[in-house]
């Protein structure tokens, strides 16, 4: 399963990848969470071109594709096309800021479908991240 939380740089996606694991986290299963980020600096890849911006989807898409786990990816994903080339079962928009710190991805960032988005947290509160956090425990766990 493949959860994408994207947005703007600086938004909070790490913050909240990293929130949501500890949430998901049981005895018996642990999520991975992958920072697109480190993912580019393993492949040495720091092109944000439309053309890279694809690859590190497709990237990201192959990486996720393996088993049962429950994978939390935080990714820019800036444009309607990287976010149908990961595929995300469960998306998460963290739409916390009106601009990011990069100008160029300010530019291209496109304000997602709302039949896309499965969550939207648009403020920085302990409850709102919680509650979006119970919900896709729930979502993906059932009442377990």
């Amino acid at each position: 399963m493949r959860i994408l939380i994207f947005g703007l740089p600086g938004s909070g996606k790490s913050t909240f990848a990293i929130f949501l694991r500890k949430i998901l986290t049981t005895h018996e299963r642990k999520p991975i969470w992958i920072n697109a980020d480190q993912v580019r600096q393993e492949h040495n890849d720091w092109d944000f071109t439309e053309v890279g911006r694809m690859r590190q989807a497709a990237r990201l898409h192959n990486i996720t594709g393996y088993a049962k786990n429950v994978y939390i990816v935080d990714f820019v994903c800036p444009t309607a096309e990287t976010r149908k080339a990961f595929a995300p079962d469960i998306t998460i928009w963290m739409d916390t800021i009106e601009k990011g710190r990069y100008e160029d991805t300010n530019k291209i960032f496109q304000q997602p479908d709302p039949s896309f988005v499965d969550y939207t947290i648009t403020d920085w509160t302990i409850e709102s991240h919680q509650t979006t956090a119970e919900a896709i425990k729930k979502r993906i766990y059932g009442d377990d």
